[in-house]
């Protein structure tokens, strides 16, 4: 959801003026490509294009011709990144030489009204918890259901969109529940009739959430470099005079917190990175063991590993029972971030955000001249309900050929 928030304020804004846009979304990826499925940009009637399907190459082509491409509908078109002379005639090349081939779907988005896409999206926002959507990426002509026609799951509520009446809702319904329990994305083709339909199955994560505490001066390039990645961002401090929101207008939230009373920030923290940098003994006491009995999906911990280790034993001495559980300990990184060298408070604080984003995505956070594998994981391709179905994860997958 990161990087669609800006997408989404572009929509809106558009939908308050009562005016039609067009979406332009990558729903599948051959070879090499920059940017991988349900990567999206939205081309208005009057505005700037918001949003990247591509690292520059396709957008131009794309607000060019977007409105032209669904004047009868929405449409999919193919962008090849071969060599000029490597490309297929079905694709338009662009001669980059990237070996790729990028799969676009183009739709207008209605000026008002009922969207699955744009409830999908704001359910994710406003809820914070993720959703999962189903898209018809290619299907037989004249044939329901159609191209473009989705289907939208959020936890706890039943599916919702324009496949719900299609003869394949209650299939499709099944599968965008397993793609929440996995977090993955995949693309499965589902048998009609005597062809079959393409549905990308996309999971869409809400916003990622970090909680610095500490409001001195290194937190100022922490907080605006995390914007950036379109995170949302919790400064927390027990100092008033530094915790203030002009010192930190780009945060989304500047709170004052009592380091003399029990933590009260459990659901801030659940779910979320944290980096704890206060250059306070006393405060990092406080904040650390506050996180570590909470949920955090990450902890970093600023400072020598010697001193943070002190911390650690001290809050281990203050557990009211020796077997007590730190549910937040297995998530604990310190000295915090990556080793990329350099002292000033803006290197410490891409180290910081690096690390976090290698743990999120379970990477090592090396260097990829030694990566063997492919750069972007590649999502799984998925068939129908038959007989060659293989357990993986945790949830049943079907093999078939690529």
């Amino acid at each position: 959801m990161s990087g669609l928030n800006a997408l989404l304020d572009a929509l809106l804004v558009e939908r308050e003026a009562d005016r039609e846009a067009v979406l332009a979304t990558v729903v599948r990826v051959e070879g090499s490509a920059y940017r991988r499925p349900g990567a999206r940009m939205l081309v208005s009637r009057f505005g700037r294009p918001e949003g990247t399907i591509s690292g520059g190459c396709l957008e131009a082509e794309v607000a060019k011709k977007a409105w032209w491409l669904t004047e009868t509908g929405p449409t999919l078109r193919s962008y090849s990144t071969a060599e000029a002379d490597e490309a297929s005639e079905e694709a338009l090349s662009f001669g980059l030489g990237c070996n790729g081939k990028v799969h676009v779907l183009f739709e207008r988005l209605p000026a008002s009204g009922p969207c699955a896409l744009v409830d999908a999206l704001l359910s994710v926002r406003y809820t914070h918890q993720p959703a999962a959507i189903a898209t018809v990426i290619a299907s037989p002509a004249g044939v329901s259901p159609r191209l473009g026609e989705r289907l939208f799951l959020v936890p706890g509520q039943r599916a919702a969109g324009e496949l719900r009446h299609s003869v394949l809702a209650e299939q499709i319904s099944s599968d965008l529940q397993q793609t929440l329990v996995r977090g993955k994305s995949s693309r499965c083709l589902y048998p009609n009739g005597s062809d079959e339909v393409d549905v990308l199955l996309e999971y869409i994560p809400p916003v990622l959430r970090l909680v610095i505490f500490g409001a001195g001066h290194d937190a100022q390039p922490l907080v605006r470099m995390a914007k950036l990645l379109g995170w949302h961002v919790t400064v927390i401090d027990g100092r008033a005079h530094f915790a203030r929101v002009e010192r930190f207008a780009d945060a989304d939230q500047v709170l004052v917190g009592d380091v003399e009373q029990p933590f009260a920030y459990r659901e801030h923290v659940r779910g979320a990175a944290v980096a704890v940098m206060t250059h306070s003994l006393v405060q990092d006491a406080h904040w650390l063991q506050g996180v570590l009995h909470s949920e955090p999906c990450y902890v970093g911990q600023l400072g020598p590993r010697e001193r943070t280790e002190r911390l650690l034993a001290g809050i281990h001495e203050h557990l009211a029972k020796p077997q007590d559980e730190l549910p937040g300990l297995d998530y604990l990184h310190y000295p915090i971030g990556l080793d990329l060298g350099g002292d000033t408070p803006e290197s410490v604080a891409m180290a910081m955000l690096a690390e976090i984003q290698a743990v999120l995505n379970g990477r090592s956070g090396g260097s990829l001249r030694f990566r063997s594998a492919s750069i972007h994981d590649s999502d799984p391709v998925v068939v129908g309900r038959d007989e060659t179905d293989v357990v993986a994860e945790g949830c049943r997958h079907f093999a078939v050929q690529r």
